[in-house]
């Protein structure tokens, strides 16, 4: 299979052009030519979309996914990374399954007022500290490392 031009791209993996264009402008992708004005990439290029696909499903920022690349262009993912980025999905389980047996609690309490019950003000005064504490640890929006979604949805 030959060089497929940015439409044929767009079409094969759900990302827009606006995307694709934003990929390569942050070096997750390159084009290897132009057709027209049309750019065009070597067919492993939908390969590695889907690549960063799974890595922002993860969680992980573009500059991030940037990094598990090689100069030659071939994965060379940070096994210790993947692990921590395992470690935060658990944390993340963890509070919202608590938010939810708390819902659940909250949606089939019998006290007259959520004040009254103990349970739910116990589930309360436990989101308040962690709430406190998350924002404590959590870096400012636009902080080294982090990156905004890219056009397009993706």
């Amino acid at each position: 299979m030959g060089a497929i031009d940015i439409a044929e791209v767009s079409r094969r993996s759900g990302a827009p052009a606006s995307t694709l264009r934003f990929y390569e402008e942050k070096g997750l992708i390159e084009s290897i030519g132009r057709r027209g004005l049309r750019r065009i990439f070597e067919p492993g290029v939908l390969e590695r979309l889907a690549l960063i696909d799974v890595g922002r499903a993860a969680g992980f920022s573009l500059d991030e996914i940037a990094a598990m690349f090689g100069a030659d262009g071939r994965p060379r993912i940070d096994r210790a990374m993947l692990a921590a980025k395992a470690d935060e999905i658990d944390l993340l389980l963890r509070r919202l399954k608590a938010m939810r047996d708390g819902l659940r609690h909250a949606a089939a309490c019998p006290a007259p007022s959520h004040m009254e019950c103990p349970s739910f003000r116990s589930i309360v005064a436990k989101a308040a500290r962690t709430a406190r504490s998350a924002r404590r640890r959590r870096p400012l929006a636009g902080a080294k490392g982090r990156s905004a979604a890219a056009p397009g949805g993706r």
